[in-house]
């Protein structure tokens, strides 16, 4: 199984970069995949996720209105919009796989190799 998250960069604040998470290796329908993020001197926490069969997703907070999560069921393919980005959204970004539960890292069976997203203002 292999989750490569792409997609992060430098980004000055207020852009919209768009992450992404190309799933492999088995069948992922009945998952739920979620986003996290970890800043510098911070313990890892859920961003985002979303159900692949049903597409219901769930938001953290602090990225309501902001953030977008989607899924291409044809590309295996998991998606974060991130709009009008805020320099505390600089952290590493995660995409992760879970068969049940939505917000908790110990729910999560798959992880990907993250990817840097730093926001300056």
């Amino acid at each position: 199984v292999q989750l490569q998250a792409s997609g992060g960069g430098l980004v000055q604040a207020g852009g919209s970069p768009r992450l992404s998470c190309a799933a492999s290796g088995r069948a992922f329908s009945g998952y739920a995949m979620g986003w996290f993020r970890q800043a510098p001197g911070k313990e890892r926490e859920f961003v985002a996720a979303i159900r692949w069969n049903n597409g219901r997703t769930t938001y953290t907070d602090s990225v309501k209105g902001r953030f977008t999560i989607s899924r291409d069921n044809a590309k295996n393919t998991v998606y974060l919009q991130m709009n009008s980005l805020k320099p505390e959204d600089t952290a590493v970004y995660y995409c992760a796989a879970a068969q049940s539960g939505t917000y908790y890292q110990y729910e999560y069976d798959y992880w990907g190799q993250g990817t840097q997203v730093t926001v300056s203002s």
